[in-house]
Formats: C-alpha cells, structure tokens, sequence
C-alpha cells in the first residue's frame, strides 16, 4: 500500500489502457479493500489479456465462465461481465471520439483538480464532477461506474489530487503531472 501511494496513487494518467485497466480495478473493489485489489493485480492483468480492451471486449461465456473459477481475482460474475461490457464501450470511445482520455480529463478542465484537505474526514466520497463522469460513463455502456466508484478512480489517476496537506505527496504533485 506505501509504495501504491507513493508511486502511483494520485499521479496523473492520460493513457487510455491505463485508465481502463485503472477504472477496471475501481469496479472490481467495489465492497471490498482496495488492499484485497492490490493483491490481486496481478492476477487480474494476466485474467484480463493485460487490460487490452478490444482483446477483453472479445470475451465470451466460456471465458467468463473460466474467470469465475480463477482465484487470482474477484469471482463476481456481474464484475467480471461489466468489465466486459466496459470493455466494449471504451472501443466505441475511441472509435467514435472522442478517446477516452479526453473525455473522462474534460470532466476536470484538462488539468487536475487540486484540493487541500487537512483531514480524511474532509474528503468526500463523491462529488458533483464525480456524479457527472458517472453518468457519462453508464450512458455509454459503462459498468460499475458509480459516482463514488468514480471519484476513487479520479482520485488514483490523479485528476484530483486529494493527497492531504501534510503529505509530501501533494506539493510534489503540484503542476508536475506524471511525477
């Protein structure tokens, strides 16, 4: 978890595979700790063709059937069909515009909303931007895309910056985008 926060959570991402695989993982966690997630990474980019989506967006019964009996993630039929789904809609993004990058950054300005929390108990579980972005989503064909589910995911790849205050994280986040 420290090297997640230290590398990785917060740091803006513009990569397309990424923030699939980003928002992937966001759906999978929901009603579980992101911890659990974490431990099974890996198992999920082996189980999910490296978060190709146009290879995941090829999944059918039989595979989805295997994934259910694969431990090395989540066994929830209704996640693993809506990353399939998911999958799916990312293609008609890119496909029809205007690429998923630039529609989930628009939500933000383009830029990383900054916000300076001194304490955990001031973030919010969702926000107006959030809410927003999650309607988007469902909209097009999206699964598991919640407004706090949402949030969590802006949140990780960095188009909020809700490191608090104190930590050395924030400031270093500041107008660096990708450090």
């Amino acid at each position: 978890m420290i090297a997640y926060h230290d590398e990785e959570w917060g740091r803006p991402v513009h990569d397309d595979r990424v923030l699939f695989e980003f928002l992937t993982l966001e759906g999978a966690q929901a009603g579980l700790s992101w911890s659990t997630i974490l431990r099974k990474r890996e198992g999920y980019r082996k189980a999910f063709a490296g978060f190709d989506p146009a290879r995941v967006a090829r999944f059918d019964e039989a595979r989805i059937e295997r994934l259910m009996q694969d431990a090395g993630i989540v066994r929830n039929r209704m996640k693993i069909e809506g990353a399939v789904a998911s999958a799916r809609a990312w293609l008609d993004v890119m496909e029809k515009g205007p690429g998923f990058s630039a529609l989930l950054w628009d939500f933000v300005g383009g830029e990383p909303k900054v916000n300076r929390f001194r304490s955990v108990r001031q973030v919010p579980a969702a926000t107006d931007h959030s809410r927003a972005m999650s309607k988007e989503l469902a909209a097009r064909g999206f699964k598991f895309v919640g407004p706090t589910i949402v949030y969590a995911f802006m949140q990780a790849t960095g188009m909020v910056n809700d490191h608090l205050v104190d930590c050395y994280r924030h400031e270093h986040l500041i107008g660096r985008p990708g450090k």
